[in-house]
């Protein structure tokens, strides 16, 4: 047949109209080469641990290796950007924390846009508990607001970073309580309990793993739960909410997130792997010791969840003037 000029153009625009082109054997396929992971945090934590869990489990049923790529740096900024970047081919997701619904609000601008990457499933939560001195002159909730109360500079909270979680968890605590407060920021959580010990703070919010040494030992005290439910962690401790501050809820969460216009039979087939394993009784044994819940849920739960975050703590951050670092 002979090929005309016309003929030529004609298929090179239907190409285009038809938008990125992804074979379906590779779809198919997939995963038929190493997948990364990409983690917004370093090796170690329980954010890591929880993502070598998972990478382990994906690569079993799967037949692939499924590897944990650590990109820590800028508040989660430096792996967002990155996977945003990244070819959308079904080899890297990333394993997004809580800042991510947070970095809109804090930074006038990011090298990424929130819609360059798109949900695949929700993973786990990571309940933050408020911890005291096991000496401090309180021993409830309660207690603890009416010495703030009695005190002209109010409470001070220790947080692992400005703009952080427990962080925008304590503004919004100070705000549902009706107390003043003052919010230091470490870095990391290790310094807040330094200065928690020596009674040189008045509270901090935290993942309990980290501070269960100290709560065993009888040093601290938890006085409740940020969670909408009590916590399988540590469940005597009561919720917030159940102790009369309804709008204090928050935790840090994971959940796996694509580069956009990822194929979708990739992402269903991602999104189905991260609710299997997560049912895994072992495997949330495994979380539990991390201080992590496991609440998987389906890209469409995860988007909504994020759009949530997003306006919830961005109405905080804007209240409380907060800019980030």
């Amino acid at each position: 047949m002979k090929v005309t000029r016309r003929t030529l153009l004609g298929t090179i625009a239907a190409g285009f109209a038809a938008g990125p082109h992804f074979p379906a054997s590779a779809e198919g396929d997939w995963p038929s080469r190493v997948v990364r992971l990409v983690s917004p945090y370093g090796a170690g934590g329980a954010s890591d641990i929880s993502l070598r869990i998972l990478a382990e489990q994906f690569g079993r049923s799967l037949n692939q290796q499924f590897i944990v790529e650590n990109k820590p740096g800028a508040g989660t900024r430096v792996a967002n950007e990155l996977v945003s970047r990244a070819t959308p081919d079904g080899y890297t997701f990333l394993y997004a924390a809580a800042p991510f619904a947070t970095a809109e609000a804090l930074f006038e601008k990011l090298n990424y846009n929130r819609k360059d990457l798109q949900p695949v499933a929700m993973a786990m939560m990571a309940p933050l508990f408020l911890v005291v001195n096991a000496q401090a002159p309180f021993k409830t909730l309660q207690e603890m607001i009416d010495y703030g109360r009695s005190k002209p500079e109010g409470l001070t909270f220790g947080s692992p970073g400005a703009g952080s979680q427990p962080h925008l968890a304590a503004e919004l605590l100070f705000r549902d309580a009706g107390v003043k407060g003052l919010i230091v920021p470490f870095r990391g959580d290790n310094m807040a309990y330094t200065e928690l010990l020596a009674s040189r703070l008045d509270a901090t919010l935290t993942a309990i793993s980290t501070a269960l040494p100290h709560i065993q030992s009888g040093a601290l005290r938890v006085l409740g739960v940020a969670s909408a439910e009590r916590s399988p962690i540590y469940p005597e401790a009561f919720t917030l909410v159940e102790q009369g501050l309804s709008k204090v809820i928050a935790s840090g969460w994971y959940g796996f997130l694509a580069p956009a216009a990822t194929p979708q039979p990739i992402v269903d087939r991602l999104q189905g792997e991260v609710i299997r394993v997560l049912a895994d009784p072992e495997v949330k044994q495994k979380l539990l010791a991390q201080g992590l819940e496991a609440r998987p849920g389906t890209a469409g739960e995860f988007g909504k969840f994020i759009d949530d975050e997003t306006r919830k703590w961005g109405e905080v951050i804007r209240a409380a003037g907060l800019k980030g670092e």
